[in-house]
């Protein structure tokens, strides 16, 4: 069955979902910021739950079409094949978004959308009144520029959250920005990778996955295994070749360090949890105060905003200390997440590369330090 799909992200990680995408053996057809549109078939759709890294989630794109007033809407709507997956008792709860769109009122976005989809579906079924006791479908509708996507939803759960991590520290990083930071610092098998403000290792955590291919889904369940449409043998399949492509001799090592030692116990039963735990070794460290080891190595990190876990001027005196003590580790490679606009003035030193994320709702740069330091 051809399908056509939507994966959302994070803004700013765009262009690492659209190589996972690749890699998948899909099409893609369409990206816009935070959303990349591709084409595959019911293994697509298992395979990019599953093993998509940098994805929120994955949708089936029911169509897409202009609506610049509520009569467009419902007409488009109305005439999209919901019968394909939608069954007479099946559940089919509506949301969604607008954005830059003659139609801003969510709410009645939502009820247009559902009074033409229930339309469609009483006429094809013959019934008026749909008791939505079955498989639930999560319909999102995603108007821009007047354009509206109708959608289904096949994830449920977002992907971000992987199963791991059923605690997290004071200030969370969301796994999928965490796998990004983590791919930017090029994890390799050759290199130690360090992560001085490790909390519960989310980063560390994310990167040894990726050296041991571990698929971040594949501990999980998802929404479409309620669709009768895709065959139970579909996910087992999926499920099944990803735990054979796991790396077994993976000699990938990363360090954590942080100065609490409660989140350093969440970060070793996260480690367990997520199957890397031979691969990260946790311990108590001041992040100002440590030594760069007799080998090669990157620092990854996430240091404190200034939003949460410190004040603005607790978090300046924080990273104009950080910049001393990481000169030393010269020529080590330095990535550094952090909302702080002053920051490379801070730490005194200008990055060579910066790259615009997103914490969430939170507008982030990763400073990133690969270039020798001028003597």
């Amino acid at each position: 069955m051809k399908l056509r799909f939507v994966a959302t992200c994070l803004f700013g990680l765009e262009k690492l979902l659209g190589e996972e995408i690749d890699d998948l053996g899909c099409t893609r057809t369409e990206t816009i910021d935070g959303r990349i549109y591709f084409e595959g078939d019911e293994n697509s759709l298992a395979d990019a739950n599953i093993r998509l890294r940098f994805a929120e989630r994955i949708f089936i794109n029911m169509g897409s079409f202009s609506a610049g007033s509520f009569d467009e809407l419902f007409e488009g709507t109305k005439a999209l094949p919901w019968k394909q997956f939608i069954g007479r008792n099946a559940a089919f709860p509506v949301k969604g978004h607008s954005i830059k769109s003659n139609l801003f009122s969510i709410p009645d976005c939502q009820s247009i959308v559902k009074k033409a989809i229930a339309d469609r579906l009483g006429d094809k079924y013959g019934i008026k009144w749909f008791d939505e006791t079955g498989a639930k479908y999560q319909v999102e509708f995603f108007i821009l520029k007047d354009r509206a996507d109708l959608m289904i939803d096949t994830s449920g759960t977002p992907l971000h959250k992987r199963g791991y991590r059923t605690e997290a520290g004071a200030a969370p990083l969301r796994e999928t920005l965490a796998a990004a930071v983590a791919a930017t610092a090029r994890p390799r098998e050759e290199v130690l990778l360090w992560d001085t403000f490790c909390g519960s290792g989310t980063i560390l955590i994310e990167a040894a996955m990726m050296m041991k291919n571990i698929a971040p889904g594949l501990n999980r369940r998802f929404a479409a295994e309620e669709f009768p449409q895709f065959a139970p043998s579909v996910w087992s399949e999926a499920r099944e070749w990803a735990r054979e492509d796991i790396v077994k001799d993976c000699t990938f090592e990363a360090w954590g360090s942080d100065i609490d030692e409660e989140v350093l116990k969440i970060a070793k039963q996260n480690a367990k949890r997520a199957g890397v735990s031979d691969s990260v070794k946790f311990f108590c460290a001041d992040a100002l105060t440590v030594k760069k080891p007799d080998r090669r190595g990157t620092i990854v990190c996430n240091p404190p905003y200034g939003e949460r876990l410190m004040t603005e001027s607790e978090a300046e005196r924080l990273y104009r200390d950080m910049g001393k003590t990481y000169a030393s580790f010269d020529p080590w490679q330095i990535y550094v997440l952090t909302s702080c606009e002053k920051f490379q003035a801070l730490y005194g030193r200008r990055a060579d590369k910066v790259r615009k994320l997103y914490n969430g709702m939170i507008p982030c740069s990763l400073y990133q330090y690969f270039k020798r330091r001028d003597k």
